[in-house]
């Protein structure tokens, strides 16, 4: 809508909105090089890095939908045991090293659901372990150059290849990483947040959880070989979407074989009458300890509301008259298999009933024939391409009105073109403009747009693409919840299940941490240079 009024007064134009899309490509000579090359200014293909980041998501969340990374929780909240203080620690570290592979999104999607069941199941206060699993996945996606999508555009922008990315965050994510674990220590203290004893009876048995151990294994294996042929083919300035689409398309065609295989082998339940009618067969088990039974619930409701169209599925609250056994029954049963299960469709209530029905009858019959798939489809950030162009396309606004050019002029006289002052100039400032610039996402594309029009050296250039990187990833555990779009995604599943974080709350707990890790995270990157250059 803001594109629209902007166009309509003449702001901008069709140009910078092809601009905000493509990218703004300019074709050097044959005096400029020696071949032709079509490059960007900025460096910086819109389409590229949605590309790439749709792609990943599609491997990551398929990697999820196997249950492997609900079995690790398992694993860790066992080695926990009835300690406290460990567990927390034990999942703060867990989060951390998922995030580093997978990204923060897929983490914060299945890890707030899992954080919110097991501290309903054992009566623990949920804000400080929910607060500690949100910075720690912020954190550690400043890692890999998939983790976050500021990371993707800051190496477009500012041309830094994925390997020399990686090898500049690591100090800094480790140095962020530590305080921002000792200062949620020292902030939840006090035993009502984190006590010293668990109350726990049960053992969870991650095995349980791990829906289909093939597709993890193949599913881990190919992910992994994905990030390595991606910054290893960096360096030859291959556009990264042209090694994330073909990867992304491999998994497709794998979930869907496999899959089909499992359907007609019958290794997954066929769609049958039971489906199509809404009836559940009854499997009562009431010897199970209440952890025990919070994990089977967990598994088989959350896996569906979490990775299927909601309004395909039982309702959460289970406000109807079936008994607390029937309710397990349905809950082990849905944890042999993804496959929806429905009350008397909706669809009969609405205009063209016939028609809604059939569409809905055949969307079943295919979820249940390729489950994976199905999941996957309605976590893909598809959200994030119309919200990324916007983006970029009013950056380009700011641009053909000046405004750029002005900035970058203020960013010069206040560094004086001198490494160490751009350094913390724009983390802070770029800490700040996550919270006021349309997320991280905006305030990334905003500061490489002036880095880029202050002319500064290159190792002033490099420098700033540290500090941004790590300004944009601790900027999401800020003051809003739209500091960033994992943000966002979280306070929604959070509303989901019932808990109200307010804006306020959210606030004061990440301040003490964000202050910490913004002074820790940028004295690392001034110490890097100062060593380096």
């Amino acid at each position: 809508m803001a594109i629209a009024i902007l166009w309509a007064s003449q702001c901008l134009g069709a140009t910078q909105i092809r601009n905000g899309i493509v990218g703004t490509g300019v074709l050097l000579n044959d005096s400029q090089k020696a071949h032709l090359l079509t490059v960007h200014p900025d460096n910086i293909k819109p389409y590229n890095i949605l590309i790439l980041f749709v792609s990943f998501a599609y491997m990551a969340i398929t990697l999820d939908v196997t249950g492997i990374l609900q079995a690790a929780a398992f694993w860790v909240s066992n080695k926990g045991c009835s300690s406290g203080r460990k567990l927390y620690f034990y999942f703060y570290l867990l989060i951390t090293l998922l995030s580093m592979i997978v990204g923060s999104d897929p983490v914060i999607l299945s890890g707030t659901v899992f954080m919110v069941r097991y501290t309903a199941a054992t009566g623990l206060n949920p804000d400080a372990w929910l607060i500690s699993e949100f910075a720690a996945a912020n954190t550690a996606s400043m890692v890999l150059f998939v983790g976050n999508p500021t990371n993707a555009i800051i190496c477009e922008g500012l041309r830094v290849n994925h390997a020399t990315f990686t090898a500049y965050t690591v100090l800094p994510f480790v140095a962020c990483s530590i305080a921002c674990y000792l200062v949620l220590m020292l902030q939840y203290r006090n035993e009502k947040h984190v006590p010293r004893r668990l109350i726990v009876s049960g053992h969870l048995n991650p095995r349980e959880v791990l829906r289909d151990p093939v597709s993890a294994i193949f599913g881990t294996i190919w992910l992994a070989t994905f990030l390595v042929v991606a910054i290893v083919l960096s360096r030859f300035h291959v556009d990264v979407w042209k090694i994330a689409l073909p990867f992304g398309g491999g998994k497709f065609v794998f979930d869907i074989c496999w899959d089909h295989y499992r359907y007609s082998t019958g290794k997954i339940p066929k769609f049958d009458d039971r489906q199509r009618n809404g009836s559940l067969p009854s499997n009562t088990n009431s010897s199970d300890s209440d952890l025990h039974k919070w994990a089977i619930d967990s598994l088989g409701n959350d896996f569906q509301r979490a990775h299927l169209p909601r309004r395909l599925f039982i309702d959460a609250h289970r406000q109807d008259n079936e008994s607390k056994d029937d309710i397990l029954g349905d809950d082990l049963q849905r944890m042999e298999s993804p496959v929806p299960v429905t009350r008397p469709d909706p669809a009969l209530d609405k205009p063209f009933p016939k028609l809604l029905c059939q569409l809905s009858l055949k969307y079943r019959k295919l979820a249940a024939h390729f489950p994976t798939f199905f999941a996957a489809l309605p976590q893909l950030p598809f959200g994030l391409i119309p919200f990324v162009f916007s983006q970029f396309i009013l950056i380009e606004a700011l641009e053909h009105q000046g405004w750029i050019n002005i900035f970058s002029q203020w960013l010069v006289i206040a560094s004086n073109k001198q490494m160490m002052p751009v350094i913390w100039l724009v983390g802070i400032f770029g800490v700040i403009l996550c919270n006021i610039s349309g997320t991280n996402i905006g305030a990334t594309i905003l500061l490489i747009k002036i880095i880029r029009a202050s002319a500064f050296e290159e190792s002033t250039v490099r420098a700033a693409a540290v500090s941004l990187a790590v300004a944009s990833n601790i900027g999401a555990v800020s003051f809003t919840f739209s500091a960033s779009l994992v943000g966002l995604l979280w306070v929604a599943i959070l509303r989901d299940k019932g808990i109200q974080i307010k804006q306020w709350k959210f606030a004061m707990w990440n301040a003490l941490p964000l202050f910490a890790m913004s002074g820790v995270g940028l004295g690392v990157v001034s110490a890097m240079m100062e060593v380096l250059y």
